[in-house]
């Protein structure tokens, strides 16, 4: 009997001490504090053991962590508790949570929760399917685009423009796009600068292009360095014009450096060399060193009023130096310095001196319908005003429309002459708010707090503006005409045709490196001791960057290939930063990397440098930037008061940033958000502070560069190559970040927790495609979040705040 009771005593032992069976006391007791689970959902489901196990004790409606309580919600009925469970979702897709020294499920549990848990949500029949987008003035960017396609002005939309807010990156949100009184002055003053040119005559006028604002749009031709200008300008009457090249301060100072090396300026018209003269070289120092600031101003006379005969037309201007490749690449070495070679900072154009013949402009093409000597000009000039303010206002043009508008031609009319009263119509209609905002009142009559869908002209205004940044054209005009537009197989047509489009580019300038964060990597400046003279490999990397994003996007490539791409394009400077040989010459040109640390997003310089502090790294930046940007898990920022400094201290041993943010990780409180966030951005610690590869670092006494680290799942990785690898491994939740993003672009408002069913669907309906860019487009515009709009009231307000490069 003794026996028997040992036997059964230590059986028992054996069983309380397996793993099973702690999970089941453990659920048990959850079971007990949380009370009997509703409709069915028993303690004995898998489900429900996860989040009794693992998830109630934080989110109890007690304790509510984060402010989330999951404790008592029905898993049985999620639709009545949906926005609490996207929130829970996208904390366990990402592994945010549970947090690091907590209990961890195992992986396969979780993504067999998420999974169960996405098809309760998704197949919700209550969940709203459109949010409300009020009424939305045009960015300065799409404002910009508009006035170029209207009538033919391009401007540098900063110029003219304040900036606008931002929410989440994007400056295109609609609640975001306040106006004050100052804002609108600068309106009015934009359009009437913009309608003088449209316009055209035969005054004198000078413009100005800066090199910090058109470098890069352009590869510079074959035969001419980086570092200059490539742009198109028009020419409104044939005449002579005037062309000062300016030079910025301290080029040609005390310093002599940049003018030891003899080069050419030239400037070219169409291709066309109409100027050549060289600067710099044993001349040019002594007449510096013997006249100081008159030798000074002798030379940079040289480049002053250089009268040049031009026809009337939009011409391409170019100014830039003959290529000297070897001195450049010596002049770089060690650093990207600039001394060897001169360089200059804007270009002047005036004009016309002695014009003759007729104005010619763009704009007089896009906006002379008519012929005022033919058709009489108030006919014309009301022609004029339907044509122009069709297009500019996105729809149908009415009586009362024309009734406000031709006032303003008749008073520039009595002014001087027809061409002034077109002026004052066009100005009219810049400033005009069926042009400068956009309204989604949708079709009418509707139901009192019910969604309702987009009018046809509508839905081409939002289509064209997600695709392009811009008007309808005048396919979509009349497809909206004919109210075929919203035919399913007529819209695919369409995406198909604009994606095609060069106007798609804008998907990649407005949308990617916004959604990137790489938008305002134009301010970022780099300690000195780390890389001096950084401007030109800056917009180098830019430059790199957006080919590359353009590459898998627009040639419709599965977007995961951002992730794993080995082409890049680069010219020499770019090359060496990069540690590669054998790329010569200031062009850029594809190439295929056999480095595989440099291969996909991760290895490009803009994205390393975005992710760093001047005189740093900082994997707590580029781990935040992975769990949002690729995972689609933005982590919960650091609380008021927390400090987040890691600088070395005067004084300090030098220490490694990872062994800064180990000491940081100590905290308890600290190590739940630093646990998740800092194992991705440490394993690209080989980059340094400007996404060169490293294998030490030289800040911290040559220490040795550990890249291993063990994500929240347990998976130990080391190194870019591996966290690539691991990354692009679920090319569906890289497909899910970049589509829920595209779709906040797409609509023009936050998305909230009832969008997200849609854009799951977007993403399960582009796998057969494997994620191309038109597939998920496809599935954007067909959706109910884009066709319709939702009810007065029923979104949030956008916390807009002016984006920051941080």
């Amino acid at each position: 009997m003794k026996r028997l009771l040992f036997l059964i005593a230590v059986l028992a032992l054996l069983i309380a001490s397996s793993p099973g069976f702690r999970t089941e006391a453990v659920m048990q007791a959850g079971a007990a504090q949380a009370g009997t689970p509703q409709n069915g959902a028993t303690a004995g489901t898998p489900h429900q053991a996860l989040l009794t196990t693992y998830c109630y004790s934080c989110h109890s409606t007690r304790v509510k962590a984060g402010g989330l309580a999951l404790q008592g919600l029905d898993i049985q009925a999620v639709g009545a508790d949906a926005e609490s469970w996207e929130k829970a979702v996208r904390k366990l897709r990402g592994r945010l949570m549970p947090p690091p020294g907590s209990p961890q499920p195992q992986q396969q549990d979780i993504d067999a929760f998420v999974a169960w848990m996405e098809n309760k949500l998704d197949t919700n029949p209550r969940a709203p399917k459109a949010g409300y987008v009020g009424l939305q003035r045009l960015t300065r960017t799409e404002y910009a685009a508009a006035v170029k396609a209207l009538v033919g002005v391009e401007i540098v939309a900063k110029d003219v423009l304040p900036q606008d807010a931002a929410v989440e990156g994007f400056d295109n949100i609609a609640s975001a796009l306040n106006v004050s009184p100052t804002f609108m002055e600068q309106y009015v003053e934009a359009a009437r600068a913009i309608a003088k040119k449209a316009i055209g005559d035969n005054s004198l006028d000078s413009t100005s292009y800066a090199l910090t604002a058109h470098r890069g749009v352009e590869a510079m031709p074959l035969g001419l360095r980086d570092g200059g200008l490539r742009l198109k300008h028009n020419f409104p009457v044939d005449g002579d014009y005037r062309f000062n090249v300016l030079f910025p301060d301290g080029t040609l100072g005390l310093y002599t450096g940049s003018i030891e090396n003899e080069a050419t300026l030239v400037l070219m018209i169409d291709g066309k060399v109409m100027f050549k003269k060289p600067i710099g070289g044993l001349n040019d120092l002594m007449l510096n060193n013997r006249k100081a600031g008159d030798g000074r101003q002798q030379i940079t006379d040289r480049f002053r009023n250089v009268s040049l005969p031009i026809k009337a037309g939009v011409r391409e201007v170019v100014v830039g130096f003959i290529d000297r490749s070897r001195f450049e690449s010596l002049s770089n070495q060690g650093g990207g310095g600039a001394g060897g070679l001169p360089s200059f900072n804007s270009i002047e154009i005036k004009g016309p001196y002695n014009p003759t013949g007729a104005v010619s402009t763009e704009g007089r093409t896009l906006l002379y319908v008519c012929d005022p000597k033919v058709t009489g000009e108030a006919p014309c000039a009301k022609q004029i005003a339907t044509a122009l303010s069709r297009r500019a206002f996105r729809r149908p043009v009415t009586d009362a429309d024309l009734v406000r508008l031709m006032p303003f031609y008749e008073a520039g009319r009595k002014e001087r002459d027809f061409d002034r009263g077109i002026e004052r119509l066009v100005a009219a209609v810049l400033v005009s708010p069926d042009f400068l905002y956009r309204a989604s009142r949708g079709i009418q009559p509707a139901p009192a707090g019910a969604e309702h869908a987009l009018t046809e002209y509508e839905l081409a205004t939002r289509l064209s503006f997600f695709l392009w940044n811009t008007g309808p054209d005048e396919e979509l005009f009349k497809l909206a005409a004919s109210r075929e537009l919203t035919k399913p197989a007529v819209l695919d047509a369409q995406v198909t045709r604009m994606l095609a489009d060069p106007k798609a580019a804008s998907l990649v300038t407005n949308f990617a490196m916004k959604w990137l964060g790489l938008e305002r990597l134009e301010e970022f400046r780099p300690a000195d001791e780390i890389y001096a003279n950084f401007d030109p490999l800056r917009q180098d990397l830019v430059t790199e960057t957006q080919a590359f994003v353009r590459g898998v996007l627009l040639e419709n490539r599965p977007i995961v290939d951002m992730l794993t791409s080995d082409r890049t394009y680069l010219n020499d400077r770019i090359a060496r930063h990069y540690g590669m040989t054998g790329v010569n010459g200031a062009q850029f040109r594809w190439v295929t990397l056999t480095d595989r640390n440099r291969v996909g997003l991760l290895g490009k310089g803009a994205v390393l440098i975005s992710t760093s502090y001047p005189d740093r790294t900082s994997p707590v930046l580029r781990g935040a930037w992975v769990l949002e940007r690729v995972i689609g898990a933005p982590p919960t920022p650091p609380p008021p008061g927390v400090e987040s400094n890691l600088s070395q201290r005067a004084g300090e041993t030098p220490k490694t940033v990872r062994a800064r943010l180990e000491q940081h990780r100590e905290n308890v409180t600290c190590r739940q958000c630093h646990g998740v966030i800092d194992p991705m951005g440490l394993a690209l610690e080989n980059f340094d502070a400007v996404g060169q590869f490293r294998t030490v670092d030289r800040q911290a006494a040559n220490a040795p560069i550990d890249a291993s680290t063990v994500l929240p799942s347990g998976l130990a990785i080391n190194g870019p190559v591996e966290l690539r690898e691991y990354l692009a491994g679920s090319p569906a939740k890289f497909a899910q970040a970049f589509t829920e993003k595209l779709l906040m672009y797409a609509v023009n408002r936050e998305l909230e927790y009832f969008d997200m069913p849609q854009v799951r669907a977007v993403v399960r309906g582009a796998a057969k495609d494997q994620y191309t860019l038109s597939s998920i487009v496809r599935g954007i515009v067909r959706s109910d979040a884009f066709l319709k709009q939702g009810a007065a009231g029923s979104h949030k307000p956008a916390a807009a705040k002016v984006a920051a490069n941080k």
